[in-house]
């Protein structure tokens, strides 16, 4: 491979591996990018000619990685952060007030959470942009300790002695389950029903999945395994969808479903003697060096009430 050949390599075609990466999908990617989907495509072309190698693999489901995609994706996301640090640092020298943060937050804090932050963050101090990348808890927590973002928010209490962590907001994970289920109609299941009911979990490496199985571990001596799993889904959304089919229920956050209960197309149901809460967390590099925006960001956010 010619070192060359790496030279030619642009921040912008660094930037479209990032947007694929985080939306699957080239038509969406291309649209964050504000780009057309051929000219998002001929980037990637490009970045392959560049490491001769191919760098996703095109599905029908979406993309995925090579193994040399995932060695340059890591890559892409810390030139760019680098790029995006010199520019705070530069605005930063003419407002105080201004400036770029780059935020990470597991899918429930970046869905459902996160919007009415930032909207409310953008009102008092408009000059701040905030950039987030939404994923699963453990590779937002990946990410603040390499250095990729400068705040996470996640769902897990973050373990890495690199990290300092508050709870920030709590959150009950309910059962909710599809109209044409016959529990839709009860006030409780029993915990041994929950286990024969068809069930879609979560990926691993979120924290909903985490929060659950470790709920089943203590309550029921029984784990996920244990479940009459039907589908395992990438996100709460999808999962969120797959109830409404009608392909399972599933145990959810109650921010993730509020929507849908208010719509009734999906309905809430106790589990006999179980109460599965968690909460949310900051979290950053306990060595990060606070530009004035970040700090402006962390108290406003630690202040937060989130509306009823």
């Amino acid at each position: 491979m010619a070192y060359d050949t790496f030279q030619n390599i642009t921040i912008q075609q660094l930037e479209a591996l990032i947007y694929l990466v985080s939306e699957r999908n080239f038509s969406r990617a291309a649209r964050k990018m504000f780009l057309t989907q051929p000219s998002l495509t001929k980037h990637i072309q490009k970045l392959e000619e560049a490491v001769n190698s191919s760098v996703v693999n095109r599905e029908n489901r979406g993309i995925t990685l090579t193994p040399e995609g995932k060695v340059l994706y890591d890559i892409a996301r810390k030139i760019v952060y680098l790029r995006d640090d010199a520019r705070d640092r530069i605005m930063k020298l003419k407002n105080p007030t201004a400036g770029i943060i780059h935020l990470c937050a597991s899918t429930i804090p970046a869905t459902y959470i996160m919007p009415k932050v930032l909207t409310a963050f953008k009102s008092a101090y408009p000059d701040i942009h905030t950039h987030i990348i939404s994923t699963n808890s453990d590779e937002a927590i990946e990410m603040v300790s390499n250095g990729s973002c400068d705040i996470g928010f996640v769902g897990k209490k973050p373990q890495s002695r690199k990290l300092h962590h508050d709870s920030l907001w709590h959150d009950h994970l309910a059962l909710i389950l599809p109209k044409a289920f016959p529990q839709a109609n009860n006030h409780t299941v029993s915990p041994e029903e929950l286990f024969q009911i068809p069930f879609i979990v979560r990926e691993k490496g979120s924290a909903t999945r985490e929060t659950l199985d470790r709920y089943l571990r203590d309550h029921a001596s029984r784990d996920i395994s244990g479940m009459n799993v039907v589908a395992e889904l990438g996100s709460s959304e999808a999962v969120k969808e797959g109830i409404i089919a009608g392909l399972g229920a599933s145990i959810l956050s109650i921010y993730a479903v509020a929507r849908e209960l208010r719509q009734g197309v999906v309905f809430i149901t106790s589990i006999d003697g179980w109460d599965i809460q968690r909460d949310f967390y900051v979290t950053y590099r306990k060595s990060l060096t606070m530009t004035p925006a970040v700090k402006l960001f962390l108290n406003f956010v630690q202040s937060f009430q989130l509306p009823e």
